[in-house]
């Protein structure tokens, strides 16, 4: 057992040390044919930049991705590595004609459902209970399928919609591939746990380029959504762990749903938040606007790297004390924990808005924020 282990954090060291690498050699290759063939980001109203930026950066995460799939096929005991390539491809070429070619709404959902559908009917990702959940324990297979549909759609767009200033949707994504590679190897799944690995490679590789002032790159819709999709892909791993493997994370199975949502609070927040704020204002759910969080403390005054770095905070703090909870009450219990929590956080951004244009209370929050970040 002690041979097999040491041989599990070999590969994992060398995994992530391996994508690191393979991200930074990748990007300036990437960088220089993007500007040569002017295929640059033009800043718009709702942009946080003011200069041209060259992007397209998720090219050098999918071609990391499908390298390091092929070496991990020995770990991969699921067989769902070729579903996952296959998925991902699809996912790659929305979001290269999206960064290219402006893609409809309607055009990309029909293509993440149909990269979703190469995952969900793998015998390793099937659900057919929700152990219990708000009372609901076993479902369909129609209701099964619907509902991992939904989870990985929104999931997807909900990083996409993040990715808005420097930095912070690969400070998400590290903060989210972490938690998901701390859970699974407990659970003993290690060809998931190398996987996170890979992904948090990458993205500290990106931040590298994405920081920079003078080379700076954009991850763009193909890195985006790549991501988006490997979240996605983890989290219904996730959902499709049975009893025996919770066990050894000592979580109530009823409280799976909750677990993702507390791993995924910061973007899922921002989503509803600024719908929300949308509908409210007669605009439609999609209209771009400047209305996300990240907005909102740019607003503020904070610079992007330092709104980054809170909100990459804040998600990992969420995260423990969700999860904490988790492992000792019910979900009726966690819904109005997070319930609680989403409404304090939404009352929280509310007023840091109102900030920018009066001076309140809430100034010395901005204050505490520039001072701790």
């Amino acid at each position: 057992m002690k041979k097999i282990m040491n041989i599990v954090y070999l590969t994992a060291l060398a995994t992530l040390i391996g994508s690191f690498v393979m991200v930074m050699y990748l990007i300036p290759k990437i960088k220089y044919i993007v500007e040569r063939r002017n295929l640059i980001d033009h800043p718009d109203k709702r942009s946080s930049h003011k200069n041209l930026t060259p992007t397209m950066a998720g090219v050098a995460f999918f071609l990391t991705l499908i390298f390091a799939l092929n070496l991990l096929d020995t770990w991969d005991v699921d067989g769902v590595g070729i579903n996952l390539i296959a998925a991902l491809t699809i996912i790659f070429a929305l979001g290269l004609k999206d960064d290219l070619i402006i893609s409809t709404p309607k055009a990309k959902i029909g293509g993440e459902i149909l990269a979703i559908s190469f995952i969900m009917f793998c015998n390793c990702m099937q659900i057919t209970s929700l152990d219990g959940f708000l009372g609901i324990n076993e479902i369909s297979p129609l209701v099964s399928y619907v509902l991992i549909t939904l989870m990985i759609l929104t999931i997807v767009n909900s990083y996409n919609l993040i990715d808005g200033i420097d930095g912070l949707a690969s400070t998400i994504g590290i903060v989210i591939f972490s938690t998901f590679g701390f859970i699974f190897f407990i659970a003993g799944l290690h060809f998931y746990f190398i996987f996170c690995l890979c992904l948090v490679g990458m993205q500290v590789a990106y931040l590298r380029y994405n920081l920079s002032k003078t080379k700076k790159i954009f991850m763009g819709d193909t890195g985006s959504l790549t991501i988006g999709f490997c979240i996605g892909f983890l989290s219904l791993k996730f959902l499709s762990l049975d009893a025996l493997e919770l066990s050894a994370l000592s979580f109530i199975p009823e409280n799976k749903l909750f677990v993702i949502v507390s791993i995924l609070f910061i973007p899922l927040f921002d989503t509803l938040r600024v719908i929300g704020v949308r509908l409210m204002n007669k605009k439609g759910p999609f209209t771009p606007d400047k209305n996300h969080i990240h907005h909102v403390l740019i607003d503020s005054g904070l610079s992007h790297v330092k709104a980054s770095v809170f909100l990459g905070f804040l998600s990992l703090g969420l995260s423990v004390f969700f999860i904490s909870l988790s492992l000792y009450i019910k979900s009726f219990q966690m819904l109005v924990v997070l319930a609680i929590s989403f409404l304090l956080l939404l009352t929280v951004f509310d007023r840091l808005k109102n900030n920018v244009r009066t001076e309140n209370r809430f100034k010395y929050l901005v204050r505490a924020i520039h001072f701790l970040f």
